[in-house]
C-alpha cells in the first residue's frame, strides 16, 4: 500500500488571525451564557499583560479555556453546536492569506489535508468544513447520554495530545511524516512540528521559536513565515533575535 504524504495545520494563530475560542466566548457572553464579568474581573489581566508584551500568550488562552469549560458545563450540546456555526459563518474568513494558499496547494497535490486544533472540537468541525480539510480533531468537551456537557474534557492544545493525534491520522491514512508538512504557531505545535519533513512556524511565539531554534532538529528544517496586512515575509533561523 503506497504511503500518503499529510499536510498538519492547527487553527488558532495559524489560519485563524486570532483564536477562535476568543470569538466564541464573545457570543457566549452576548447570550448571556457567560457573565460579562468573568470576561472583566478573570480573564482581563492575562489580556492586558498579553497585549502590552509582558504576558504570555498561551498562559492567557489557558486560562480563558479553563473559563468557558465552566461556563458550558451544564448547556445541551446542541446550544454550542448553533453558536459554533455562527462563529465561522460570520468569522471564518479571517484567515491569513499565506495559510489559506497553502491548504489549496496542498489540495491540488493530493495530499491528506488535517487539522488539529485546541480550539472546541465544534468550532473545529465547522472550520474544517469551511476550508475543505480531509478531517479534523480539536479539544472534546464531554457530554453524558442526555448530550449536556459534563465539565470534563480531552484537551487537543498540548503537544502530548497533538503527538497522539498525528499517530491517530497516520494510522488511518497510512502518512507518511518523512515526506508530510506541519504548520503552527505556539508551544504546543512543537511535537508536531518536530514530526515532519516540511515544518512551517506561522507568526510564532518567542516561547515556540525558542525551542525549534534550541533543537537542532528542526533548527535546519523550519520555516519561519511572518504575515503582517498584506505582506509575507520569510525568515531563517540567523535573522532571528530573541
Amino acid at each position: 500500500m503506497s504511503k500518503t504524504i499529510g499536510a498538519f495545520f492547527d487553527i488558532d494563530g495559524t489560519l485563524y488571525r486570532e483564536g477562535l475560542i476568543t470569538e466564541i466566548f464573545k457570543k457566549l457572553i452576548k447570550s448571556e451564557i457567560i457573565a460579562p464579568e468573568r470576561w472583566y474581573n478573570d480573564l482581563i489581566n492575562d489580556y492586558v499583560k498579553w497585549d502590552k508584551r509582558i504576558g504570555n500568550y498561551d498562559d492567557y488562552l489557558l486560562k480563558m479555556a479553563k473559563i468557558y469549560i465552566d461556563a458550558v458545563k451544564g448547556l445541551h450540546k446542541t446550544q454550542v453546536e448553533f453558536i459554533a456555526k455562527k462563529v465561522i459563518d460570520q468569522k471564518g474568513d479571517r484567515v491569513y492569506t499565506y495559510t489559506r494558499d497553502m491548504i489549496a496547494w496542498h489540495k491540488s497535490q493530493g495530499h491528506k489535508v488535517i487539522t488539529i486544533s485546541g480550539s472546541p472540537e465544534e468550532l473545529v468541525r465547522e472550520m474544517a468544513l469551511k476550508h475543505d480539510f480531509d478531517n479534523y480533531i480539536g479539544t472534546k468537551y464531554k457530554t453524558d447520554a442526555a448530550n449536556y456537557y459534563t465539565g470534563e474534557i480531552t484537551p487537543m492544545w498540548d503537544s502530548i495530545n497533538k503527538k497522539k493525534a498525528i499517530q491517530y491520522f497516520i494510522d488511518q491514512y497510512n502518512i507518511d511524516l518523512d515526506q508530510s508538512y506541519a504548520y503552527g504557531d505556539t508551544t504546543g505545535d512543537f511535537t508536531m512540528l518536530k514530526s515532519v519533513k516540511y515544518p512551517t512556524a506561522i507568526n510564532p511565539t518567542r516561547e515556540l521559536l525558542s525551542k525549534l531554534l534550541d533543537d537542532p532538529s528542526t533548527r535546519e528544517k523550519v520555516k519561519i513565515i511572518v504575515e503582517r496586512k498584506d505582506v509575507v515575509y520569510k525568515l531563517d533561523a540567523e535573522s532571528i533575535h530573541l
